[in-house]
């Protein structure tokens, strides 16, 4: 039983937006977190325009943290919930969107982060946010995908948390060098999956589009991980 998760920062679709379709489109994920959602007036249609021209519709993600949660036709959605977390005073609000999907009659809970460039709002909201899919997924004998922008890299304090409790997918099965900041210049990976031990990854890392898409589309590169469920 297998699921294709995505991970893809569409930076307020400020960019190319049909670039930005054609990848979201080249990534054929049964579901993609998003970040950086629409979140200004509109941002309903936005984001289910931006879903369904790219074969998908949106599960879960309310306005304020501007995180989303995807998914392709035919993915079962079990359950659903946006939560904020730790409001900073003078940082941005911050949130995970949770949906818990059956494919192939195995069950997942996935999440979509967007942590903080402050150090330690960071580790706060990474410390809730896996506490919070961890709750979710108990409740509904699923696996836990928890990924997104993690807006720093694997040799810090946040990252080696995550990793210490869910497995980081890319260095098990790398396809591609992993980096996926600036898409114009990528020289750092701070856009991750992780996922529960027990999954099996097959492989995990970026997206065969259009090379002129990746650049148009956002600042970011989208990351892909197939997850295998025994």
């Amino acid at each position: 039983m297998t699921i294709t998760v995505g991970t893809y920062n569409v930076r307020g679709m400020k960019d190319d937006v049909a670039a930005l379709i054609r990848v979201l489109s080249a990534m054929r994920a049964d579901v993609v977190c998003v970040q950086e959602a629409p979140r200004f007036l509109g941002w309903r249609r936005d984001r289910m325009r931006l879903a369904e021209a790219a074969g998908l519709r949106v599960a879960a993600g309310r306005r304020l943290g501007s995180v989303a949660v995807f998914v392709a036709p035919g993915v079962r959605v079990l359950h659903t919930e946006s939560r904020l977390l730790k409001i900073f005073l003078g940082l941005e609000i911050r949130a995970i969107a949770i949906a818990v999907v059956e494919v192939e009659g195995a069950r997942f809970a996935v999440g979509s982060i967007h942590l903080d460039l402050d150090e330690a709002a960071r580790l706060r909201h990474a410390t809730e946010a896996v506490a919070m899919i961890e709750q979710v997924a108990a409740r509904f004998d699923a696996a836990i995908v928890l990924a997104g922008d993690i807006n720093e890299q694997d040799d810090k304090t946040t990252w080696r948390y995550i990793a210490a409790r869910l497995s980081d997918c890319y260095p098990r099965a790398p396809k591609g060098n992993g980096m996926t900041f600036t898409a114009r210049s990528p020289g750092k990976r701070i856009d991750a999956i992780f996922a529960a031990q027990g999954l099996q990854v097959a492989w995990c890392g970026g997206v065969e589009a259009d090379p002129a898409d990746l650049v148009a589309a956002t600042d970011h590169l989208p990351v892909v991980a197939r997850l295998v469920r025994g």
